[in-house]
């Protein structure tokens, strides 16, 4: 079965101006909280920072204390083959299953190593269920396209 997790994400809203992010990275990396996966969008008057972390509980003190807008949303973290065609992969499967995706940022790894999918769909307990039953392994993702599709 896939190793399919659910996390908190956190999107850290910004005003768009030098330092925010350097504050914000920083006392995370102060309270040795490791990020997992991030995102950063910005728009003319405020950056949207959306971010996984191994520690939600501890991320949210420090976010907290640092008084900045933020909301919190469960989404669904998948490892992945940090090879071409693993994120479409997913994307295929989650799409033949009616599974909107809203938005979605991977981790980078190392070539040939492993990654991380972040994924925000209209149905996390749906998609939680159909990568289950693709027969996705924690280690090594079996979400690989049928011969002849390549």
């Amino acid at each position: 079965m896939a190793e399919v997790r659910t996390a908190t994400q956190f999107s850290v809203f910004l005003v768009n101006k030098p330092g925010v992010l350097a504050q914000v990275t920083r006392a995370l990396a102060e309270a040795k909280l490791n990020i997992v996966a991030l995102t950063l969008v910005d728009s003319q008057e405020h950056g949207v920072l959306r971010m996984v972390l191994e520690n939600p509980d501890g991320a949210r003190q420090v976010l907290k204390k640092l008084n900045l807008p933020m909301t919190e949303t469960e989404v669904a973290c998948l490892d992945l083959s940090n090879h071409p065609g693993a994120l479409a992969d997913v994307a295929t499967l989650l799409g033949e299953n009616h599974i909107n995706i809203n938005y979605a940022y991977v981790t980078s790894g190392a070539p040939g190593g492993r990654t991380t999918g972040v994924f925000k769909v209209a149905d996390l307990n749906k998609a939680q269920h159909v990568l289950k039953k693709s027969g996705a392994k924690h280690k090594e993702p079996s979400l690989r396209r049928p011969a002849g599709r390549r």
